[in-house]
């Protein structure tokens, strides 16, 4: 069963494997003891400690080992805001961060601090200016990662890097998606990263601050990994953490310019195989191994669930995906199609065939998810039956406001309008992204009692 989800966790590496099962014989003991049992464990920590630094680019004392990606993320922030609290309490984020950084400053603005939020272009990309703008005097800390969760785009970080530095602001840098596949360029204060994401075992993150930058570690003090990760360290998973991260490192350039072309490969023929799909991110600058898209009038979470019934295991952002009945912020903050939307991240070792299998799977299961939500293709062109319809779609969910809009747009006349009552949050940016795909006119939304009335104009 080809498994297609190697952004939430990649298999565990072979060479993470080895070295996890050797340092369970030798790395159980306590690392800070002066036995030999004592010194054996310290000597496998200090390797460790190398070599994931010289994989990160930094200094060994520099870098410490966290239970977690999201733990380093959490006490990178507040430690480099509590460190940094004279400068000031402003925070920039980008508006696509992972979770972990906008609940850090969400946590951060409830505790009277100040954020800021960077926007991105529609491929899911910042601009350097955006932070160069929302630096200030009173800024703490910026932060941005190397390259989305989501979608897979490549984030400026140097350029944003060196605006920071010159400004005398650290930046921290959410590096989990791309560090196995290269360091980190540019001037960079702060970073953290998750084993999982690149072959390692779970529960094991690196947290790495560069000498000069301020940083006062938050809760109870601890003598262990500088301070600023307490607890007994999970030393037979460090040792396969960094022994991985140095074994994917070198396979990097191959691997990536493999699944590069299969990537490249979904991305065309998703966008001639099904109709009404809109594949998202940057087609260039991008992770090598992930691609995303959206499909109109699909439910997310049924198609998810036939891709697995057909043998493939896949993801999503989409709302349709989850309980919240919100849209990905990720997505959102792009303003594109969210509805039965796919992230496919293809781990190393992804075959031609396995893609190409998917490939002729997809539309059959996107066709058939559509058929039971009652999307069929457009008959004869029926007369209009007035210049304006409104549409009561209020408890419907995605993607049945947008079906219940495109059936609906054919009876009115060219220059006609539709108004679609709803009172789903996805309807907010799901029905501006089907105008876009299908040539209408979005005239924008105004608050009702029940819910908010989308109007869109047809234009053929």
């Amino acid at each position: 069963m080809p498994y297609f989800d190697s952004a939430s966790a990649a298999p565990l590496h072979p060479v993470a494997r080895q070295a996890l099962q050797a340092a369970l014989d030798e790395g159980w003991a306590d690392p800070a003891r002066l036995y030999r049992e004592g010194r054996r464990a310290r000597l496998l920590l200090d390797a460790a400690r190398e070599a994931a630094a010289e994989s990160v680019g930094c200094r060994p004392d520099e870098l410490v080992f966290t239970p977690s990606g999201t733990h380093a993320v959490h006490a990178g922030v507040s430690g480099v805001l509590a460190g940094r609290r004279r400068v000031g309490g402003h925070l920039v984020v980008s508006a696509v961060e992972h979770s972990s950084v906008l609940h850090a400053a969400q946590v951060h603005e409830a505790s009277g601090g100040t954020v800021s939020e960077v926007p991105v272009d529609r491929t899911g990309a910042v601009e350097a200016a955006g932070y160069r703008e929302a630096l200030g005097a009173t800024t703490a800390l910026a932060c941005l990662q190397s390259a989305n969760h989501e979608v897979g785009t490549v984030q400026p970080v140097a350029e944003v890097a060196g605006l920071c530095a010159q400004a005398g602001v650290p930046l921290l840098v959410d590096a989990a998606q791309s560090l196995g596949w290269g360091p980190v360029e540019g001037p960079w204060s702060v970073l953290a990263a998750s084993a999982h994401k690149w072959g390692g075992p779970p529960g094991v993150g690196l947290l790495a601050v560069r000498k000069g930058v301020r940083f006062s570690p938050q809760g109870p003090a601890d003598e262990r990994e500088s301070g600023r990760s307490p607890g007994f360290v999970n030393l037979p998973a460090i040792v396969a953490a960094a022994a991985s991260l140095r074994a994917v490192r070198a396979e990097a350039d191959a691997e990536a310019a493999r699944l590069r072309v299969l990537v490249d490969r979904i991305r065309r023929r998703v966008a001639r195989l099904v109709p009404d799909v809109e594949v998202v991110g940057d087609p260039e600058r991008r992770l090598p191994h992930l691609v995303t898209f959206s499909c109109l009038y699909v439910d997310g979470e049924a198609l998810l669930h036939e891709l697995d019934r057909a043998g493939f295991s896949v993801s999503s952002g989409s709302s349709c995906t989850s309980s919240t009945l919100t849209p990905s912020h990720v997505l959102r903050a792009m303003g594109v199609l969210s509805e039965g939307n796919v992230r496919v991240s293809l781990p190393p070792g992804t075959t031609a065939q396995e893609v190409n299998a998917f490939l002729e799977v997809l539309p059959g299961v996107v066709a058939g998810v559509r058929e039971r939500l009652g999307v069929r293709e457009p008959g004869p062109q029926v007369p209009p039956v007035a210049d304006s319809l409104e549409l009561d779609a209020l408890g419907l969910r995605c993607p049945q406001p947008v079906i219940e809009l495109a059936r609906a747009v054919v009876t009115v006349p060219v220059g006609g309008t539709v108004t679609v009552v709803s009172d789903d949050e996805v309807a907010r940016l799901d029905i501006p992204a089907w105008c876009a795909m299908r040539g209408h006119a979005y005239l924008g939304e105004a608050e009702r009692p029940a819910g908010v009335a989308y109007t869109v104009r047809r234009l053929r």
